[in-house]
């Protein structure tokens, strides 16, 4: 608790909300394991850094989702800056990435997201909650809110029907209902792991709320992109239908 008779201003604990994650927000210097010392040298954590904003800058180049969403943000007024939008830092293994909505900034967690693939995807996962953010004046502290882009950021860059297929039964709507819990399920561990106040029961409960009319708003890429397949590339060249250049 913030000492008042100073004349500072408390802090709202609600600001605080998932920041436990992420060390480098609260002020605290990324220090490297001692095993990373042992194996790497002590130059371990800088090393991440390098390779972690190399992957950045290579999927802002050549993904097409990332591309596409960096149009989506520039045509709604909300243009990104590699160097003032995103910050690869030393997160808690419990994550690979996060939206600050206090900073408008993605983290992207340099000590867990080590390859292209995975920082493609968690760019663009955060991408929709800065899109949300941008066009939707969006609320993290409202909990309608917050299962609503959790939901959209699942739905349309975490799950696939692919993975669904796999998981047993491949009939049509066998799969349309894996791939929403798989969705859901998803949702609930973002939801969780950034509201600590809200219990497992009231967080599944917002999302059901929610979950019909933010499944099927897949803006700005316009469909459920499965894996393995040209959707990545289809919903690039589309961006222009709907005003992204």
């Amino acid at each position: 608790m913030a000492d008042q008779s100073s004349g500072s201003t408390p802090v709202d604990k609600e600001d605080n909300w998932g920041y436990d994650l992420y060390p480098e927000r609260r002020g605290e210097a990324a220090q490297a394991k001692w095993w990373q010392v042992a194996l790497f040298g002590a130059g371990q954590v800088k090393t991440e850094k390098i390779s972690c904003e190399r992957n950045v800058y290579n999927c802002f180049q050549n993904s097409p989702l990332v591309k596409l969403m960096y149009s989506a943000l520039k045509a709604s007024g909300c243009e990104i800056d590699l160097r003032r939008h995103i910050a690869c830092e030393v997160c808690d293994v419990k994550v690979s990435g996060g939206y600050d909505p206090r900073l408008n900034q993605i983290v992207i967690c340099q000590n867990v997201a080590r390859s292209k693939g995975m920082v493609q995807g968690i760019l663009t996962h955060e991408m929709i909650h800065m899109f949300d953010a941008c066009r939707h004046e969006l609320s993290f502290k409202d909990l309608n809110h917050l299962a609503c882009t959790e939901i959209r950021a699942a739905n349309l860059t975490h799950c696939s029907f692919f993975s669904a297929m796999t998981q047993g039964d491949a009939s049509f709507f066998r799969i349309q209902k894996q791939h929403a819990e798989c969705v859901k399920n998803k949702a609930l561990g973002s939801v969780l792991a950034v509201r600590p106040d809200v219990t497992k029961e009231e967080a599944l409960a917002v999302i059901d709320k929610v979950f019909l009319k933010c499944y099927n708003d897949l803006e700005p890429i316009g469909r459920r992109v499965r894996r393995n397949s040209a959707d990545m590339i289809r919903a690039y060249q589309e961006r222009t239908n709907y005003g992204y250049e």
